[in-house]
């Protein structure tokens, strides 16, 4: 019998705090961020909070006044859950829901329910799930209300544990067997990985929903998994693609995120390791966002997390296609001139230019623009990497312009 799809979304709040290292800008531009994660995970977003604070409140995140407010329009609007911007200690969330009364997540915990939405295979769920646990291992003693010490009285003397320590020793068992089996599977991994053979290997990276997986289907012909949503791909798909005559490996890896949870880094560090193995990384951009300079360095963050930083890398900014810079009427002499007015021939003479002889590719994978550009430089590079490796054959594959038309 197949179940009738319910697509009602659920109505939520979003919070967070303009602090000396966040102005409101940033703030509103990490809000959106996690508007369309919340989206992504299947909320509707009715309302914005957002207070002015030197550090966040240790017990509540934010001040009572402020907190008073989110509960008297959570009362009034139907309010299924509040989202908090940043990480809320085990404390703070257990003293939000008792004022609120209602579902309280953060950053990590709606990232953490995005993954285990998209988990398809065994590999991924295993991951996920490893994350979860770790995630909740600290938050247990505010998840039920059964969780209380246990009554004296006959026969409950004497050693014994209470429910909330059997609970906590049921979930330290439930990681150690998620690690085992992790390190079972990443052994099986490692020699799928060795039998390869001596293809050069090329990994996709870069920030999620920036369009890694249209890129793939586009170049290697594929069908891999694409949506305008975050976090689309969690799996790291691996296709044979030959340019021209020169084969060789290209892999999909996740995306990445600002304040992505330690316990996905960790959780995902395998996954990873097809980046580490790579021997070239197409950082693929989205040019048409507004921070995609901050996105850039985020991945560089997490790349220099898993020792992959200093790899050939090849800068692809994609959807050029939605690229709109701001425009500063003719008449108008106040407004300043930004990075935002810049048109893309602007940005290609700025530090884009120095990343290195041709290493900055602009692109649409969507329509198929300037895609000759693209398979010319990964050809090249990529040759560069084999024939290094195999001197001898470097007859085989002849520089990119002396190969002729290339045939469809």
């Amino acid at each position: 019998m197949i179940e009738k799809t319910d697509l009602s979304y659920e109505r939520t709040v979003l919070i967070g705090i303009v602090t000396k290292d966040q102005d409101q800008e940033k703030l509103e531009e990490y809000l959106d961020e996690l508007e369309f994660l919340t989206y992504t995970a299947g909320g509707e977003v009715i309302k914005r909070f957002s207070q002015r604070m030197d550090r966040p409140d240790p017990k509540t995140f934010i001040g009572s006044g402020k907190m008073n407010d989110v509960k008297e329009f959570a009362d009034e609007n139907d309010i299924g859950a509040v989202i908090f911007d940043d990480e809320l200690s085990p404390a703070q969330q257990k003293n939000i829901e008792k004022i609120l009364k209602c579902k309280i997540l953060d950053r990590t915990g709606l990232i953490l329910d995005i993954f285990a939405q998209r988990a398809k295979t065994s590999y991924a769920r295993t991951q996920v799930e490893l994350a979860q646990y770790e995630y909740l291992l600290p938050r247990l003693a505010g998840m039920w209300t059964h969780l209380e010490r246990q009554r004296g009285g006959i026969g409950m003397r004497g050693p014994g544990e209470t429910e909330i320590e059997t609970d906590r020793r049921i979930v330290r068992d439930k990681i150690s067997l998620l690690k085992k089996k992790l390190e079972t599977i990443d052994r099986q991994m490692e020699v799928q990985r060795g039998n390869r053979g001596q293809l050069v290997r090329v990994a996709l990276v870069g920030y999620t929903n920036v369009g890694k997986s249209t890129l793939m289907n586009v170049i290697s012909k594929s069908d891999v998994f694409a949506e305008n949503k975050l976090f689309a791909t969690l799996d790291t798909t691996v296709r044979k693609v030959v340019i021209r005559n020169l084969p060789f490996l290209l892999s999909d890896t996740v995306g990445f995120i600002r304040k992505l949870p330690t316990q996905l880094v960790e959780s995902f560090k395998s996954t990873l390791d097809e980046v580490r193995e790579a021997d070239l990384l197409l950082h693929i951009v989205d040019i048409s966002h507004p921070n995609f300079e901050e996105h850039i360095d985020s991945v560089n963050q997490i790349l220099t997390e898993i020792k992959s930083l200093g790899k050939p890398t090849i800068m692809v900014f994609n959807k050029i296609d939605a690229y709109q810079p701001e425009v500063i009427e003719e008449d108008d002499l106040i407004t300043e001139k930004t990075s935002a007015h810049y048109t893309l021939k602007e940005w290609k003479r700025t530090w884009m230019n120095k990343v290195g002889d041709g290493n900055a590719l602009f692109i649409s994978a969507l329509n198929k623009e300037n895609m000759e550009d693209f398979r010319r430089k990964v050809y090249e590079a990529v040759r560069e990497i084999h024939i290094t490796r195999f001197p001898y054959n470097n007859f085989l594959y002849p520089e990119y312009d002396k190969y002729g038309e290339e045939k469809e």
